[in-house]
């Protein structure tokens, strides 16, 4: 039987799972009803949907299981996959249900070769701040010291030694916004293969006291940028004696004792490599810690400029980020903020979305194409910054939110949104905003697309995303025309403003006299 057909006779035996989450402290806990919204595939359902395209399933998962097709035999053992966008923490109930199924998948199996897992890394539970580490720990017990276990982690990943220790191999993106996770898959299946060949993966392991906010971990530019790009240089450097080397600036809204920017290199069976990169990355970014800040833009400085923008056609568009309701890192994607402040000014030419509240949308949908009524956003309360709001508003186009993301972090997936609608807000109609049914961060044009929105025509966009839509949207603006506006919510930059009682303390900025010491390895 052959890879092709899915039935596969021959070669390593290699389960598939994960639960994937980022989890905000300060959000509302992450149910079992969010999984099963947005991914929850156990079983055969789990391979089919990684070989389906487009797919739901993450695209590291897809690329993984395309690459093992391609590199050679294998024999998948699907268990459970499960994620839900960035919320609180994940239900103590509900994870102790999955690892449980994802074990006894891996138990009835019998002998493993290999697990491959796909984490986000950045997930905490309501009875525990490290359950990425009890899920790999869990699944090392189940497997036997021999077998392999590889998993991939998103670069917002908070690194524990559990982690590290109970696998065999942990690979992060290396892109923010994150691009490469077809490439990760594909890296994954590779080294893996190597792994089940006789090479060892050998980990040095360093955490910095570092907690930056998400804005200064962009990769094209910046202190983060530089740490990977001078990672990925001395690898190549070092010909062949490192397999891996991630660079993860984690996600300080976990607030839990593992925060810190992580420094993860594998030697190849070669221990003393490792130590030595890792080393020089981790007293590279150190140096540059100063640089781990960024100055965002003011509500009446983006509102000023939005107004100018529209008055002075000669100027170049802009986009403004709604930085402090990411639903990305587990904002509530309904604060009005940012809507309101453009409304009173009576701006014009601005597109901004999508606005997480179900209830206008239904409403919207119920009403039609042209009509005209009072738009309410977060009638029934919404989040804990989710301010109402009442604007005129007209119907300009519906969706049912089934969409395929087209660029960036979305490129190639599908987007289930549910009922969706575009509506011309104020007297004048000079906002047009997108609301969605199901809670997703703007990072592609084809959450204004699909109405029929011209993105190119507008004079102000306005995105509920804090980092990943400078890749959806790079087309029309690059980063001179790019705004992080500072407004309220679970998802603020400004991290003096969150009441943090799990990161470890003294850690920069927070505390500016934090020091730290290399390790006194031999």
């Amino acid at each position: 039987m052959t890879a092709e057909s899915g039935t596969e006779a021959s070669g390593p035996r290699v389960a598939l799972a994960g639960i994937i989450l980022e989890s905000n402290a300060f959000a509302p806990a992450a149910a079992e009803a969010d999984f099963r919204e947005k991914l929850y595939l156990e079983g055969p359902e789990l391979l089919a949907e990684a070989r389906r395209e487009p797919s739901l399933a993450p695209r590291e998962v897809s690329a993984f299981v395309r690459a093992m097709d391609e590199t050679g035999p294998w024999q998948p053992v699907p268990g459970l996959l499960t994620a839900c966008p960035p919320k609180g923490p994940i239900e103590a109930g509900f994870f102790r249900a999955c690892v449980g199924r994802i074990v006894a998948a891996l138990e009835a199996a019998g002998p493993l070769d290999a697990v491959y897992l796909a984490q986000h890394g950045g997930m905490t539970a309501s009875d525990d701040s490290d359950p990425d580490g009890a899920l790999i720990a869990a699944v090392r017990a189940a497997v036997g010291p021999t077998a392999r276990i590889v998993v991939t982690l998103d670069l917002h990943a908070n690194i524990s030694e559990r982690m590290v220790e109970d696998s065999d191999l942990l690979i992060a993106y290396q892109t923010n916004p994150h691009v490469d996770m077809l490439q990760r898959g594909e890296e994954a299946a590779v080294t893996l293969r190597k792994l089940l060949a006789g090479t060892r993966a050998e980990t040095a392991f360093i955490r910095l006291p570092l907690v930056p906010p998400s804005v200064t971990l962009l990769t094209a530019e910046g202190p983060y940028g530089e740490m990977i790009a001078y990672g990925q240089r001395r690898l190549q450097e070092l010909g062949g004696r490192i397999l891996n080397v991630s660079i993860l600036g984690g996600f300080a809204f976990s607030d839990t004792p593992k925060n810190g920017v992580a420094v993860l290199v594998a030697g190849r069976d070669d221990l003393a490599a490792a130590r030595g990169l890792a080393r020089e990355i981790a007293e590279l970014g150190w140096a540059q810690r100063h640089r781990f800040t960024r100055r965002l833009t003011s509500l009446d400085e983006a509102v000023r400029l939005a107004l100018a923008t529209a008055a002075e056609p000669a100027r170049p568009a802009v986009i403004f980020s709604d930085a402090g309701d990411n639903p990305g890192g587990g904002g509530g994607g309904d604060t009005t903020s940012l809507l309101a402040a453009l409304a009173r000014a009576g701006a014009s030419g601005v597109l901004i979305g999508g606005f997480y509240d179900r209830l206008l949308a239904e409403e919207a949908r119920a009403l039609g194409v042209g009509a005209g009524f009072e738009a309410v956003f977060n009638r029934d309360g919404g989040g804990e910054f989710a301010e109402r709001l009442a604007l005129p508003a007209r119907v300009l186009a519906l969706s049912d939110g089934d969409l395929v993301g087209r660029l960036g972090i979305f490129a190639g997936r599908r987007l289930a949104l549910g009922p969706c609608a575009a509506l011309a807000l104020g007297e004048d109609e000079g906002i047009t905003a997108v609301v969605i049914s199901s809670r997703q961060q703007a990072a592609d044009p084809v959450f204004f697309e699909a109405f029929g929105l011209d993105i190119a025509a507008a004079r102000v966009v306005a995105v509920k995303s804090r980092g990943h839509f400078r890749a959806g949207f790079a087309p029309w603006f690059p980063p001179g025309q790019v705004y992080e506006v500072d407004t309220p919510g679970l998802t603020s930059p400004v991290l003096e403003r969150l009441e943090w009682r799990g990161l470890p303390r003294p850690v920069y900025p927070l505390d500016p006299d934090t020091d730290w010491t290399p390790p006194n390895w031999p």
